[in-house]
């Protein structure tokens, strides 16, 4: 019997933060659902206690179900036929398991059959979920659409499709098309309004849509007649059962493959409209993405953790030379890195996810009454910070899960590569959390505003500000010179053109990322010794790679520039 929940304390460790009482509190609304449904809580520890058990629950699927069915679901994959997808037989057997425990919905009010879970638990079992199939977690995590429709669906579509979530229907959110990728503006597909049935019709196809075949899809329209750019689209619910949506094909990807990416074609589909026109992509879809992107972060993590463990036994199993080979320096250091990324990138899921708990939390909160004036301030102030640590989170976690799943591969040497072993599913599932839901590129055209209005170097000011224990001074004021190195780089881009400041953005996201996780895990230790060791190696690893990027920076002048920008003269050499 495995679990994935109780075999990692660092999961239970993040359930006991400080913050945790007040996020509950605000969520359970005082716990105005006491007496009215009998598993809803009547305190902050009842709640705490009924997270831990469902996570409990949820661990042991994914230990004994869904992990075990991973490999088989990776070279069965679904299968299409007459415009409709049908799971791998695992991936269906995954999604019965979770139905029947009453886990889907998990985040949603009581009152549509949820659990009204935080999104701290919520985000937790994701990255349970992706350390048991990283492809499986797609298909868990599309529930996000439930959230929208919730956050901005009128009350008729709400009580239409929520209370649907927990039986196990599943969801997709339909953005991208053949012309438009990470440009959502460009997107084309046609809504018509029908004055005469009070319906809008859908036209158009979509491509690279995960989970494509869902029985409830949310959908980026343009409604607008003549518009070109994002204020023309809205955003839209289609039910499977009302026809009009098929799957014109499966694409055969590198990794992920138990979940269906699909190529679909509208005709004449029939859709409802959810919230506003022309507010599609400027407001709904990036909700939607930000909560993607949490679940992105999430799936990486669980990724890494994944690449860990299996990096671990491997270097316990495998002997050379008289011993096993956790015992050489080469490949001891390769583990100590990799745990110490991972527990870096888990510190920042959660932080993230907290802030994004509050400000969520607080935005419900005055649907039921108005809100203070410290509350507007706090869920203000909250709301500034998910959307600040969000790309960050994003782009961070998903790069470290990629080397970490590269070094676990090469811990396992030519086993590795074979795929007698789990890691190779690992490492080919890894590789895709860097490119969608934006990529790590456009993570930090989100980021480096945070750079230069100084966003980042006043959140770093205020965990420098924290009290530190007299053992872990001598760190902290690693952190804080990191800090001041940081400062000093941001100044060298101060008042150069936008190519310049462009070009150098990566490397200062980057260098404020490896500070703001540095100042978690010295949180993190400070609550429990056990996190002393990750600590240490992410921090002396941290400033070795800020040091060449400010070195990198500091020396460089602005006519080095033209060197990069000639390429975009170059062209394809013809045969």
């Amino acid at each position: 019997m495995a679990n994935f929940y109780k075999d990692n304390k660092d999961l239970r460790f993040q359930l006991d933060h400080p913050l945790m009482p007040k996020i509950v509190r605000i969520k359970e609304l005082d716990f105005k659902d006491a007496g009215k449904f009998d598993y809803a809580p009547n305190s902050v520890e009842d709640t705490v206690d009924s997270y831990d058990k469902v996570m409990e629950i949820l661990g042991e699927i994914c230990g004994d179900v869904l992990a075990p069915n991973a490999e088989e679901v990776d070279k069965t994959g679904p299968h299409h036929e007459n415009g409709r997808v049908t799971y791998a037989p695992g991936t269906q057997k995954n999604q019965d398991m979770l139905t029947d425990a009453g886990l889907y919905g998990m985040s949603l009010p009581r009152e549509f059959g949820g659990l009204n879970f935080s999104m701290v638990p919520y985000v937790m079992a994701a990255e349970i979920v992706a350390r048991a199939d990283a492809g499986f977690a797609n298909i868990w995590g599309l529930q996000d659409c439930a959230e929208t429709i919730h956050e901005f669906g009128s009350e008729e579509i709400k009580f239409e499709f929520l209370p649907r979530i927990n039986t196990g229907e599943t969801c997709s959110m339909d953005l991208t098309e053949p012309d438009a990728g990470s440009d959502l503006q460009a997107v084309m597909l046609r809504a018509t309004y029908n004055e005469e049935k009070g319906m809008w019709y859908l036209n158009g196809v979509k491509r690279f849509i995960t989970n494509g075949d869902a029985q409830i899809k949310l959908v980026l329209a343009r409604s607008e007649e003549g518009t070109t750019d994002g204020r023309g689209l809205s955003y839209f619910v289609h039910d499977q059962k009302w026809g009009g949506v098929k799957v014109r094909r499966i694409e055969n990807k590198l990794g992920i493959k138990g979940s269906p990416t699909c190529e679909l074609v509208f005709t004449n589909a029939p859709a409802k409209l959810v919230g506003e026109r022309r507010l599609g992509l400027i407001k709904y879809v990036m909700s939607l993405m930000n909560g993607a992107r949490l679940g992105v972060g999430a799936q990486s993590v669980g990724l890494s953790e994944a690449a860990y463990r299996e990096a671990l036994k491997y270097a316990h199993e495998r002997a050379q030379f008289g011993k096993p080979i956790i015992q050489f320096p080469a490949v001891y250091e390769m583990l100590a890195v990799i745990k110490s990324k991972l527990q870096a990138s888990r510190a920042l899921l959660y932080e993230t996810t907290r802030y994004v708990d509050l400000y969520k939390a607080y935005g419900f909160l005055a649907q039921e009454r108005k809100l203070e004036t410290e509350e507007k301030a706090e869920a203000k102030k909250y709301q500034k910070l998910a959307d600040m640590l969000t790309p960050m989170l994003k782009l961070m976690s998903s790069e470290y899960c990629n080397q970490n799943a590269y070094d676990s591969l090469q811990i396992h040497g030519g086993s590795g590569f074979m795929k007698d072993y789990p890691i190779e599913r690992i490492y080919r599932d890894a590789r895709i959390t860097t490119i969608y839901e934006g990529t790590s590129q456009l993570q930090v055209v989100a980021a480096q505003r945070y750079v230069t209005n100084g966003g980042y170097l006043g959140l770093m000011k205020e965990y420098a500000s924290l009290p530190v224990r007299a053992d872990y001074e001598q760190i902290s004021k690693t952190i804080v010179e990191m800090t001041a190195q940081y400062e000093k780089a941001v100044e060298l881009i101060a008042g150069k053109e936008s190519d310049y400041i462009d070009f150098h953005a990566r490397r200062l996201v980057e260098m404020a990322s490896h500070i703001v996780m540095s100042y978690l895990l010295l949180i993190d230790a400070q609550r429990d010794s056990s996190y002393d060791n990750s600590l240490q190696i992410f921090v002396a690893k941290s400033k070795s790679w800020n040091d060449e990027r400010y070195t990198y920076l500091k020396e460089f002048s602005p006519c080095q520039l033209s060197s990069f920008l000639a390429v975009k003269e170059e062209t394809v050499p013809q045969a």
